[in-house]
């Protein structure tokens, strides 16, 4: 848990407790469901964890902050930020139902409230939301009309209500292709030392 400490140095007692649970946890789940790699099982803190959190980088979300994240597979970015943000309550959906299976089961053995995990797609859910979050789950061009209903009109962030999106690589082309307006990029290399983080962004869509 160095790396978390390094860069959330404000955790609460109960926090580091719960994040300190969670590599054993998905290691335990890993060997019944395949949610992780065997590769980033073993670097769960920077690949999942730290890279889940990358958002708060991003926005800290105001207590009654509602967010939805599509396609969690395991629970990430969810989980991690729940934690981080326990006043903020967290939708987790994903179309594989053993995935959502370890989402729940992880949450409920961590004692998060805040966390709903959902077996189902993203065109089913009718709520609104702060925010849509997720992790790579298709281009933006694709993910946008998926979600673009699920968003509160009002914004209560300097950061406008929309997607948080955790991306790798070269995404200019995939940016001009969504032809989706006032996109933000912002560089984790920025907030993280490790060369990992060297390609990933956190883009921002801001509801249109």
């Amino acid at each position: 848990m160095e790396l978390l400490h390094k860069y959330f140095p404000d955790l609460s007692p109960i926090q580091k407790e719960q994040f300190s649970k969670l590599p054993a946890l998905y290691a335990e789940w890993n060997e019944q469901i395949n949610v992780i790699s065997r590769k980033d099982i073993e670097n769960i803190d920077e690949r999942h964890i730290i890279h889940s959190l990358a958002i708060a980088k991003i926005v800290s979300f105001k207590k009654g902050t509602t967010l939805l994240d599509v396609g969690t597979g395991g629970g990430f970015p969810g989980i991690p930020l729940a934690i981080l943000f326990p006043e903020c309550q967290f939708h987790l959906i994903d179309s594989i139902g053993k995935k959502i299976k370890v989402v729940n089961a992880i949450a409920n053995t961590l004692g998060l409230e805040n966390v709903k995990g959902q077996h189902c797609r993203a065109e089913e859910i009718k709520d609104e939301y702060d925010f849509v979050i997720s992790r790579a789950v298709t281009r933006l061009g694709k993910f946008y009309p998926w979600v673009k209903k699920n968003f509160k009109s009002k914004s209560r962030h300097k950061t406008k209500n929309g997607i948080l999106y955790l991306k790798g690589g070269d995404l200019l082309e995939e940016l001009q292709e969504s032809r989706l307006k006032r996109i933000a990029t912002h560089k984790l290399s920025d907030y993280f030392d490790e060369e990992f983080f060297d390609t990933k962004k956190v883009i921002h869509v801001p509801a249109q």
